[in-house]
C-alpha cells in the first residue's frame, strides 16, 4: 500500500500499524499523511486559541524540522521523500503564522470564514475623519510643493506636521493592538466554554479591530512613502 493510498485510513502505509494521528508512526516511525484540511493549529497540536505558549511552540518547531529534513530521507522511498519536502513546507507556513500575533488572528478569522481578501473595501473609523481629511490635505500640500520644484526648505514645515502625524497614527496602532489582544482573550475563552454566540461576537469585534489597524497602517505607510521621495 502507498502513502497516498492509506492517507485517508487508519493504518500505516508502511508498516500496516494502528494510525495514532500525527506526524509519523508510533511503530516504524514513518512519515504519515496528514488528514485532509489540516490547519495550523492541528499541525502543531493546538486548539484553535489565540494565546500560544511561544517557548513550546518554538520547541515543537524545532523538534519537526530537525524530523522532517530531507536529508534525513536519503534512502527512502520517492514518495516519501515528497511527502517529507511538502511537510517541511507546511512547517515553515504554519510556523510563520503562529509565532506572529496578529497573523495569528488574521489566519483564525480565515478559518471562521470571517476575512476574506479583497472582499471589503477599507473606509475611515469614524474616530478619525478628521484627523485623515487633515493628513490628507498636507499630503496633497507636499505633492503640489514637489511638483513646484520647491526645495526641502520652503517644506520643513509641511513635512513636520506630516511626521507628527505619522507618530500619532503610529501610537494609535498600538492602542489597536492592544485591542486586539483583548478581543483575543475573549476568542478563547468562549473556545473553553463553547458559547458559540460569544465565540461569533469576538470574530466580529477582531475582525473590527483588524481593519482599523489595517487603515491606520497604510495611512502611517503611505506618509513614510512620501516623506521618503523627497
Amino acid at each position: 500500500m502507498s502513502a497516498t493510498e492509506a492517507a485517508t485510513g487508519t493504518t500505516c502505509w508502511s508498516c500496516g500499524a494502528a494510525a495514532e494521528g500525527g506526524h509519523f508512526c508510533a511503530k516504524c516511525g514513518a512519515i504519515q499523511k496528514l488528514p485532509r484540511g489540516t490547519d495550523h493549529f492541528a499541525f502543531f497540536g493546538l486548539p484553535r486559541q489565540l494565546w500560544v505558549e511561544m517557548g513550546e511552540l518554538e520547541k515543537k518547531f524545532l523538534q519537526l524540522s530537525w524530523k522532517l529534513h530531507p536529508d534525513r530521507f536519503g534512502k527512502a522511498s520517492d514518495e516519501e521523500r515528497e511527502m517529507s519536502l511538502e511537510r517541511s513546507s507546511q512547517l515553515n507556513d504554519a510556523y510563520r503564522v503562529l509565532r506572529d500575533p496578529v497573523a495569528r488572528v488574521e489566519y483564525l478569522l480565515s478559518l471562521e470564514g470571517m476575512r476574506k481578501e479583497g472582499a471589503t473595501k477599507q473606509q475611515a473609523p469614524p474616530e478619525l475623519l478628521e484627523e485623515v481629511f487633515e493628513l490628507n490635505e498636507s499630503l496633497d500640500e507636499l505633492r503640489s510643493a514637489r511638483e513646484e520644484h520647491q526645495g526641502a526648505a520652503q517644506t520643513a514645515g509641511l513635512r513636520g506636521r506630516l511626521e507628527e502625524a505619522a507618530r500619532n497614527f503610529e501610537a494609535r496602532l498600538t492602542d489597536v493592538d492592544a485591542q486586539l489582544m483583548t478581543a483575543a482573550k475573549e476568542w478563547d475563552a468562549t473556545v473553553g466554554s463553547g458559547d458559540a454566540t460569544a465565540g461569533r461576537a469576538a470574530l466580529a469585534k477582531m475582525n473590527e479591530i483588524l481593519n482599523r489597524r489595517s487603515y491606520i497602517r497604510n495611512l502611517v505607510r503611505g506618509v513614510a512613502e512620501e516623506l521618503g521621495t523627497e
